[in-house]
Protein backbone atom coordinates (compact mmCIF):
# COMPACT_ATOMS: atom_id res chain seq x y z
CA UNK A 1 0.00 0.00 0.00
CA UNK A 2 1.00 3.29 -0.77
CA UNK A 3 0.75 6.71 1.85
CA UNK A 4 -0.08 10.07 1.01
CA UNK A 5 -0.73 12.69 3.72
CA UNK A 6 -1.63 16.08 2.37
CA UNK A 7 0.01 19.40 3.47
CA UNK A 8 -2.79 21.61 2.76
CA UNK A 9 -5.90 22.60 5.48
CA UNK A 10 -7.98 23.43 2.38
CA UNK A 11 -10.68 21.41 2.25
CA UNK A 12 -11.18 21.66 -1.38
CA UNK A 13 -7.72 20.90 -1.86
CA UNK A 14 -7.53 17.85 -0.48
CA UNK A 15 -10.73 16.41 -1.84
CA UNK A 16 -9.31 17.72 -5.35
CA UNK A 17 -5.96 15.45 -4.57
CA UNK A 18 -8.74 12.63 -3.48
CA UNK A 19 -10.21 13.26 -6.87
CA UNK A 20 -6.78 12.96 -9.12
CA UNK A 21 -5.67 10.31 -7.38
CA UNK A 22 -8.78 7.85 -8.24
CA UNK A 23 -8.68 9.17 -11.62
CA UNK A 24 -5.03 9.21 -12.87
CA UNK A 25 -3.05 7.61 -10.09
CA UNK A 26 -0.77 4.53 -10.62
CA UNK A 27 -3.38 2.05 -8.78
CA UNK A 28 -1.45 -1.11 -9.26
CA UNK A 29 -1.25 -1.11 -4.91
CA UNK A 30 -4.02 1.27 -2.77
CA UNK A 31 -3.35 4.36 -1.93
CA UNK A 32 -3.63 5.71 2.27
CA UNK A 33 -4.70 9.10 1.84
CA UNK A 34 -5.06 11.45 5.12
CA UNK A 35 -5.82 14.99 5.03
CA UNK A 36 -6.90 17.50 7.56
CA UNK A 37 -8.83 20.75 7.38
CA UNK A 38 -9.53 24.31 8.69
CA UNK A 39 -12.70 24.15 9.64
CA UNK A 40 -15.30 23.38 6.74
CA UNK A 41 -18.34 21.79 6.27
CA UNK A 42 -18.63 18.88 3.31
CA UNK A 43 -22.18 18.18 1.79
CA UNK A 44 -22.84 15.55 0.22
CA UNK A 45 -23.25 15.28 -3.67
CA UNK A 46 -27.29 14.74 -3.63
CA UNK A 47 -27.78 17.23 -1.22
CA UNK A 48 -29.54 20.57 -1.01
CA UNK A 49 -26.53 22.98 0.60
CA UNK A 50 -29.23 25.09 2.01
CA UNK A 51 -31.52 22.24 3.91
CA UNK A 52 -28.19 21.07 5.82
CA UNK A 53 -26.18 24.71 6.97
CA UNK A 54 -27.22 27.87 9.17
CA UNK A 55 -25.94 29.73 6.06
CA UNK A 56 -25.38 32.51 7.92
CA UNK A 57 -23.77 31.12 11.04
CA UNK A 58 -21.13 29.37 8.27
CA UNK A 59 -20.59 32.75 6.54
CA UNK A 60 -19.80 34.82 9.83
CA UNK A 61 -17.75 31.82 11.22
CA UNK A 62 -15.46 31.78 8.10
CA UNK A 63 -16.26 28.00 8.00
CA UNK A 64 -15.31 26.75 4.33
CA UNK A 65 -18.41 25.08 2.72
CA UNK A 66 -17.90 22.67 -0.54
CA UNK A 67 -19.82 19.53 -1.85
CA UNK A 68 -17.94 16.18 -2.23
CA UNK A 69 -18.17 13.94 -5.59
CA UNK A 70 -19.77 11.08 -2.89
CA UNK A 71 -23.17 10.55 -1.70
CA UNK A 72 -24.11 10.53 2.22
CA UNK A 73 -24.82 13.52 4.67
CA UNK A 74 -23.11 16.99 5.70
CA UNK A 75 -20.45 16.42 8.11
CA UNK A 76 -18.40 19.42 10.29
CA UNK A 77 -14.21 18.61 10.13
CA UNK A 78 -11.54 20.81 11.95
CA UNK A 79 -8.50 21.08 12.97
CA UNK A 80 -9.50 18.39 15.72
CA UNK A 81 -10.67 15.26 12.54
CA UNK A 82 -8.70 13.37 10.49
CA UNK A 83 -10.05 12.28 6.84
CA UNK A 84 -9.08 8.53 5.47
CA UNK A 85 -9.11 7.66 2.35
CA UNK A 86 -8.69 4.19 0.88
CA UNK A 87 -8.14 4.74 -3.09
CA UNK A 88 -8.28 1.46 -4.96
CA UNK A 89 -8.98 -0.15 -8.42
CA UNK A 90 -13.05 -1.46 -7.80
CA UNK A 91 -12.26 -5.28 -8.09
CA UNK A 92 -16.13 -5.83 -7.64
CA UNK A 93 -16.30 -6.49 -3.69
CA UNK A 94 -15.05 -2.64 -2.73
CA UNK A 95 -18.76 -0.75 -3.40
CA UNK A 96 -20.82 -0.66 -0.74
CA UNK A 97 -18.36 -2.62 1.34
CA UNK A 98 -17.50 -0.32 4.61
CA UNK A 99 -16.54 -2.95 6.83
CA UNK A 100 -13.87 -3.78 4.20
CA UNK A 101 -11.96 -0.36 4.74
CA UNK A 102 -12.54 0.68 8.05
CA UNK A 103 -11.72 -2.53 9.54
CA UNK A 104 -7.88 -1.50 9.47
CA UNK A 105 -8.92 2.17 10.86
CA UNK A 106 -10.53 0.06 13.95
CA UNK A 107 -7.60 -2.16 14.26
CA UNK A 108 -5.35 0.86 14.66
CA UNK A 109 -7.92 2.66 17.12
CA UNK A 110 -7.87 -0.49 19.41
CA UNK A 111 -4.22 -0.86 19.61
CA UNK A 112 -4.35 2.83 20.71
CA UNK A 113 -6.95 2.02 23.28
CA UNK A 114 -10.50 2.95 21.70
CA UNK A 115 -11.01 -1.11 22.25
CA UNK A 116 -14.87 -0.45 21.91
CA UNK A 117 -14.82 1.48 18.88
CA UNK A 118 -16.87 -0.52 16.28
CA UNK A 119 -18.85 -0.44 13.20
CA UNK A 120 -22.94 0.67 13.49
CA UNK A 121 -25.06 0.20 10.89
CA UNK A 122 -24.23 0.69 6.88
CA UNK A 123 -21.44 2.83 7.36
CA UNK A 124 -21.19 4.32 10.53
CA UNK A 125 -18.54 4.26 13.39
CA UNK A 126 -19.43 4.23 17.03
CA UNK A 127 -17.79 4.34 20.27
CA UNK A 128 -20.27 3.40 22.98
CA UNK A 129 -23.32 4.52 21.03
CA UNK A 130 -22.15 7.61 19.89
CA UNK A 131 -20.33 8.61 16.38
CA UNK A 132 -17.29 9.33 15.69
CA UNK A 133 -17.04 8.59 12.29
CA UNK A 134 -18.88 8.50 8.90
CA UNK A 135 -18.25 7.30 5.53
CA UNK A 136 -18.92 7.44 1.85
CA UNK A 137 -18.08 5.87 -1.14
CA UNK A 138 -17.45 6.75 -4.80
CA UNK A 139 -16.67 4.65 -7.92
CA UNK A 140 -16.10 5.69 -11.51
CA UNK A 141 -14.41 4.30 -14.62
CA UNK A 142 -13.42 0.58 -12.54
CA UNK A 143 -11.80 2.84 -9.66
CA UNK A 144 -12.75 3.87 -6.88
CA UNK A 145 -12.55 5.49 -3.09
CA UNK A 146 -14.20 4.83 0.43
CA UNK A 147 -13.23 7.86 2.72
CA UNK A 148 -14.38 9.07 6.29
CA UNK A 149 -13.63 11.17 9.23
CA UNK A 150 -11.99 10.28 12.35
CA UNK A 151 -13.16 13.07 15.33
CA UNK A 152 -9.87 13.13 17.49
CA UNK A 153 -10.64 16.82 19.66
CA UNK A 154 -13.59 18.03 16.76
CA UNK A 155 -15.05 21.53 18.52
CA UNK A 156 -19.10 19.73 18.86
CA UNK A 157 -20.42 23.19 19.46
CA UNK A 158 -19.67 24.46 16.20
CA UNK A 159 -21.37 20.91 14.86
CA UNK A 160 -24.57 21.75 16.57
CA UNK A 161 -24.56 25.65 15.25
CA UNK A 162 -23.40 25.30 11.92
CA UNK A 163 -25.63 22.45 10.95
CA UNK A 164 -28.53 23.42 11.95
CA UNK A 165 -31.56 24.30 9.82
CA UNK A 166 -34.69 25.93 10.91
CA UNK A 167 -37.29 23.29 9.28
CA UNK A 168 -40.22 25.34 9.34
CA UNK A 169 -38.50 27.42 6.48
CA UNK A 170 -37.64 25.82 3.68
CA UNK A 171 -39.19 22.19 2.09
CA UNK A 172 -36.59 20.19 -0.11
CA UNK A 173 -36.28 17.21 -2.02
CA UNK A 174 -32.75 16.55 -1.26
CA UNK A 175 -31.27 13.86 0.95
CA UNK A 176 -31.38 14.49 3.87
CA UNK A 177 -28.70 13.76 6.86
CA UNK A 178 -29.41 11.50 9.91
CA UNK A 179 -28.46 13.35 13.03
CA UNK A 180 -26.87 11.17 15.26
CA UNK A 181 -25.16 11.68 18.96
CA UNK A 182 -21.12 12.63 18.31
CA UNK A 183 -18.14 12.24 20.34
CA UNK A 184 -14.53 12.72 20.39
CA UNK A 185 -12.41 9.62 20.64
CA UNK A 186 -9.43 11.49 22.54
CA UNK A 187 -11.49 10.60 25.65
CA UNK A 188 -11.57 6.97 24.92
CA UNK A 189 -7.58 6.54 24.02
CA UNK A 190 -4.82 4.80 26.36
CA UNK A 191 -3.51 7.86 28.13
CA UNK A 192 -0.93 7.78 25.96
CA UNK A 193 -2.72 9.25 23.14
CA UNK A 194 -5.00 11.41 24.81
CA UNK A 195 -2.26 14.24 24.12
CA UNK A 196 -1.27 14.09 20.55
CA UNK A 197 -1.11 16.87 18.02
CA UNK A 198 -3.67 16.34 15.22
CA UNK A 199 -1.09 15.44 13.06
CA UNK A 200 0.52 12.91 15.45
CA UNK A 201 -3.00 11.40 16.39
CA UNK A 202 -2.79 11.43 12.41
CA UNK A 203 0.79 9.77 11.74
CA UNK A 204 0.07 7.02 14.79
CA UNK A 205 -2.62 5.56 12.63
CA UNK A 206 -0.53 5.66 10.03
CA UNK A 207 2.10 3.54 11.16
CA UNK A 208 -0.54 1.01 12.68
CA UNK A 209 -2.72 0.72 9.40
CA UNK A 210 0.61 0.50 7.45
CA UNK A 211 2.60 -1.66 9.68
CA UNK A 212 5.61 0.45 10.11
CA UNK A 213 7.77 1.59 13.02
CA UNK A 214 8.16 4.85 11.06
CA UNK A 215 6.63 7.00 7.71
CA UNK A 216 10.20 6.87 6.44
CA UNK A 217 9.54 3.16 5.66
CA UNK A 218 6.29 3.58 4.32
CA UNK A 219 6.16 3.65 0.18
CA UNK A 220 5.55 7.22 -0.50
CA UNK A 221 2.87 8.64 -3.48
CA UNK A 222 4.05 11.99 -4.09
CA UNK A 223 2.26 14.61 -6.11
CA UNK A 224 4.65 15.89 -9.46
CA UNK A 225 3.95 18.62 -10.79
CA UNK A 226 1.83 17.26 -13.86
CA UNK A 227 -0.24 15.68 -10.94
CA UNK A 228 -0.07 19.27 -9.03
CA UNK A 229 -1.75 21.06 -12.23
CA UNK A 230 -4.53 18.43 -12.39
CA UNK A 231 -5.39 18.59 -8.91
CA UNK A 232 -5.84 22.72 -9.74
CA UNK A 233 -7.73 22.06 -12.44
CA UNK A 234 -10.16 19.66 -10.59
CA UNK A 235 -10.46 22.70 -7.81
CA UNK A 236 -11.47 25.10 -9.96
CA UNK A 237 -13.85 22.63 -12.05
CA UNK A 238 -16.01 21.14 -8.37
CA UNK A 239 -14.53 22.07 -5.61
CA UNK A 240 -14.12 26.08 -5.37
CA UNK A 241 -17.10 26.22 -8.37
CA UNK A 242 -20.32 28.01 -7.10
CA UNK A 243 -22.27 25.62 -10.20
CA UNK A 244 -20.52 22.44 -8.17
CA UNK A 245 -21.21 23.71 -4.52
CA UNK A 246 -24.80 25.44 -5.03
CA UNK A 247 -26.16 24.91 -8.23
CA UNK A 248 -26.02 21.09 -7.73
CA UNK A 249 -28.74 21.31 -5.04
CA UNK A 250 -32.40 20.12 -5.76
CA UNK A 251 -35.16 22.00 -5.63
CA UNK A 252 -36.61 23.48 -3.19
CA UNK A 253 -39.12 26.36 -1.61
CA UNK A 254 -38.58 29.02 0.56
CA UNK A 255 -41.16 30.43 2.57
CA UNK A 256 -40.74 33.23 4.90
CA UNK A 257 -43.03 35.66 6.85
CA UNK A 258 -42.37 38.62 9.21
CA UNK A 259 -44.21 41.31 10.76
CA UNK A 260 -43.09 44.91 11.02
CA UNK A 261 -44.37 47.70 12.75
CA UNK A 262 -44.86 48.96 8.78
CA UNK A 263 -47.09 46.09 7.90
CA UNK A 264 -46.62 42.38 7.06
CA UNK A 265 -44.20 40.79 4.49
CA UNK A 266 -44.41 36.96 2.98
CA UNK A 267 -41.87 36.08 0.52
CA UNK A 268 -42.38 32.19 -1.05
CA UNK A 269 -39.47 31.67 -3.44
CA UNK A 270 -38.75 27.91 -5.73
CA UNK A 271 -35.20 27.54 -5.89
CA UNK A 272 -33.85 25.46 -8.75
CA UNK A 273 -30.42 25.17 -9.05
CA UNK A 274 -29.26 27.50 -6.30
CA UNK A 275 -31.24 30.17 -8.33
CA UNK A 276 -34.56 31.69 -7.32
CA UNK A 277 -36.86 31.08 -10.16
CA UNK A 278 -40.24 32.41 -9.41
CA UNK A 279 -41.34 35.20 -6.53
CA UNK A 280 -44.69 35.36 -4.67
CA UNK A 281 -44.85 38.21 -2.43
CA UNK A 282 -47.83 38.92 -0.25
CA UNK A 283 -49.01 41.05 3.11
CA UNK A 284 -50.31 43.81 3.76
CA UNK A 285 -47.57 46.68 3.89
CA UNK A 286 -48.47 49.87 2.01
CA UNK A 287 -46.32 50.85 -1.16
CA UNK A 288 -46.23 53.55 -3.43
CA UNK A 289 -45.34 51.44 -6.29
CA UNK A 290 -46.38 47.96 -7.54
CA UNK A 291 -43.85 45.19 -6.82
CA UNK A 292 -43.32 43.91 -9.87
CA UNK A 293 -40.04 45.37 -10.25
CA UNK A 294 -38.46 43.87 -7.13
CA UNK A 295 -39.79 40.40 -8.52
CA UNK A 296 -37.89 40.63 -11.64
CA UNK A 297 -34.89 41.68 -9.74
CA UNK A 298 -35.08 38.70 -7.75
CA UNK A 299 -35.96 36.75 -10.63
CA UNK A 300 -32.40 34.47 -11.97
CA UNK A 301 -30.73 35.68 -9.15
CA UNK A 302 -28.27 33.07 -6.88
CA UNK A 303 -30.10 32.17 -3.93
CA UNK A 304 -27.74 33.88 -1.39
CA UNK A 305 -27.33 37.22 0.74
CA UNK A 306 -24.35 38.88 -1.60
CA UNK A 307 -26.25 38.12 -5.05
CA UNK A 308 -30.47 39.53 -2.76
CA UNK A 309 -28.32 41.82 -1.85
CA UNK A 310 -26.64 43.12 -4.92
CA UNK A 311 -29.82 42.78 -7.27
CA UNK A 312 -32.18 44.88 -5.05
CA UNK A 313 -29.61 47.83 -4.60
CA UNK A 314 -30.57 50.00 -7.68
CA UNK A 315 -34.47 49.89 -6.07
CA UNK A 316 -35.41 51.89 -3.22
CA UNK A 317 -37.45 49.30 -1.85
CA UNK A 318 -39.18 51.75 0.91
CA UNK A 319 -41.04 52.53 -2.42
CA UNK A 320 -42.33 48.96 -2.66
CA UNK A 321 -42.74 48.27 1.16
CA UNK A 322 -43.13 51.21 2.64
CA UNK A 323 -41.19 51.86 6.19
CA UNK A 324 -39.10 48.75 6.32
CA UNK A 325 -35.76 49.33 5.62
CA UNK A 326 -33.98 46.80 2.75
CA UNK A 327 -31.26 45.42 5.41
CA UNK A 328 -34.42 43.85 7.35
CA UNK A 329 -36.31 42.55 4.31
CA UNK A 330 -32.92 40.86 2.75
CA UNK A 331 -32.60 39.11 6.12
CA UNK A 332 -36.00 37.89 5.85
CA UNK A 333 -35.48 36.44 2.18
CA UNK A 334 -32.55 34.99 3.50
CA UNK A 335 -33.00 33.76 7.23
Amino acid sequence: MRYLASSSHDIRTNLAIETYLMEHADLTEPILYFYINDPCIIVGRYQNVKAEINQDYVDQHHIMLTRRTSGGGAVYDDLGNVSFSFITKDDGDGFGNFKRFTAPVLKALHAMGATNAMMSGRNDLLIDGKKFSGNAMHVENGRMFSHGTLMYDVDQTQIAQALTVPTDKLASKGIKSVRSRVTNLKPYMAPAYQHLTIEAFRDTLAREILGVADLSQAKSYPLDDVALAGVAELNQRYFKNWNWIYGQSPAFTVKQRRHFDAGTVEFQLNVDAGRIKTVTIYGDFFGAKPITPVIERLTGVKYERQAITAALAPLDLTAYFGHINSAELIDLIVA
